[in-house]
Formats: structure tokens, sequence, C-alpha cells
């Protein structure tokens, strides 16, 4: 997709001014996702908009090998059809609209490509790429990376699949990677998996690092020691909406904090008052 001049204007303002600094990287989960369609180009583009120091996706393979910004397996719950990703045709998914479900406002929206998607990023943007599916991506992936404008240190390969993520790693050494991991309790009422398991997962699949989930009440300080035997050992954290746990991970040294308000948590890490400052609105 083409950017208009303005909105590439308002990129290079938000980004070369740097007027949101917090001291935290700040990541648009599916986009602006609490304004907008999740995971469409609506969504991106309110996200850089309201400053995101970067963007979220999720990634499915079609049937005839196209990548694409989904995150459920079907298309039952953003469109008013049912389609399985995986035995579609690119051009039949083009037909859908994917933005109505949020608000009126957004009707016409599609299923984008990885390679739009990649179009949206401006000059100091990183996209965190969540790999939804098995190793069957990651050639297709790579092949569209390598033909993108992007340097290196704006991508980031993130995926709860591991093999999918020692795929990356195999594929292209050079990929930055973190593996996504959730946490259940088992039977004797004790989350798993330990952060002594984690650590041992990331390290074994070559990832550059860890993606979890904003469980405070195990993903602790604690916790965190335990997983990083050096400050190398990266860490990020989805999904945060409220400042206080953004702060607690900010203490901790989170890596970077993925959340569906980007513009308003960037502002509330910046500063130490009001709570209920207003985010700016897609004009």
């Amino acid at each position: 997709m083409q950017h208009s001049l303005v909105y590439y204007l308002l990129c290079l303002s938000f980004f070369g001014q740097a007027p949101l600094s917090s001291g935290q990287f700040i990541v648009g989960h599916r986009g602006a996702s609490q304004d907008a369609p999740e995971n469409t180009l609506a969504a991106f583009q309110l996200a850089w908009q309201r400053g995101a120091d970067g963007i979220e996706g999720d990634f499915h393979l079609t049937s005839d090998g196209r990548v694409v910004c989904i995150h459920d397996k079907d298309t039952a719950r953003v469109a008013d059809v049912k389609l399985v990703v995986a035995e579609t045709l690119f051009d039949k998914l083009r037909t859908l609209e994917v933005g109505a479900w949020k608000d009126e406002k957004w009707r016409g929206e599609q299923i984008p490509s990885l390679e739009e998607v990649l179009d949206t990023i401006p000059p100091n943007g990183k996209i965190f790429i969540e790999l939804k599916t098995g190793p069957e991506i990651v050639d297709p992936m790579v092949k569209i990376l390598a033909a993108s404008s992007l340097r290196p240190e704006q991508i980031v390969i993130i995926s709860f699949h591991a093999e999918t993520i020692k795929a990356c790693e195999t594929r292209d050494p050079s990929l930055h990677t973190h593996w996504l991991t959730k946490y259940e309790k088992d039977k004797q009422g004790q989350w798993q998996p330990s952060a002594k398991k984690v650590a041992e997962t990331v390290h074994r699949l070559g990832a550059d690092g860890l993606g979890t989930n904003a469980l405070l009440e195990f993903v602790d300080k604690a916790f965190i020691q335990r997983y990083r035997n050096t400050d190398e050992d990266e860490f990020h954290v989805w999904v945060v909406n409220d400042i206080e746990t953004a702060r607690k991970y900010q203490r901790l040294g989170a890596w970077s904090i993925t959340t569906d308000r980007p513009g308003w948590l960037h502002r509330q890490l910046a500063t130490t008052g009001n709570s209920q400052t207003e985010e700016r609105g897609i004009e």
C-alpha cells in the first residue's frame, strides 16, 4: 500500500523527534488494537501515528503460499464467513471485509499480506512478526523479508511454536528471534513452565530472548533472575494495558512491552502524573 506524503511526514516527526520517549520500547499489539480492528493496515498505521516504537502482528500461510496477517486459523471472528486460512487462496481471503466487526467506520479493511504490513514501517520502526504456524511458513517469510527494505535490526520473529523458532535460526541465524510462552498451573498448583525450563528452551532453540505474558504473580523479580544468566538474555512482556504493570516490568528490565494502547502507555511511562491522559486521535 502506498503511503501518503502526510502520513510519511507524520511518521518522521514521531520517530525523528521521539516526543513520547519513556525509556521503554513500546509495541502496538496487533497494531493499536484497542481502537482499530486488529491486524489490519488501519490498526498498524494508527499505532505509528500514536507513537509506537514497534508493531506486533500475527501471520499464517495461505493455501497458495502467501503470508497473511490474521490471528486465528480461520476468519470467523473478524469476517462474516468462516474460511480456514491454510485451505484458502490469498485472492479469496482478500474478498473478505474484516474491519466492520470493530466499528462501522473501519468497514472496508482487508486481510493484509506481510509485504503490505512491512510497507507501513517507518525508518526507525520495528516489527514483531508472530508466526502462528509450524516451520512451513519460515521459507516464504524469509524471502519476503530479504526483498524488503527493512534492516535486520528492525525485525523480530516471535512464536509459541518451538520448532518454528528453531527453523528460523537454522534457515537464517541472523534473524532476531524470541520464543513465546504462557503459563498454566499443574496438579500441584505450581505454575509451568518454570523459569529454569524457560531458560533451557530459549537457549536450546538458539533464540535471542523470551516473550512472556505479563503474569505478575509468577513472572516476577525472582522469575526474571532465574531466567536470565546475563543481561544479554532478553525478555519482553505482553499484553500490558495498565500503567502499574508496565512500570513494574520497566523496572525489571523488560526489553519491550506490548500493549493494545501504545500511545497512551508510552505517555504514561514518560510522565509520573495524570493517568487519564488522552491519546491522540487518528487526525
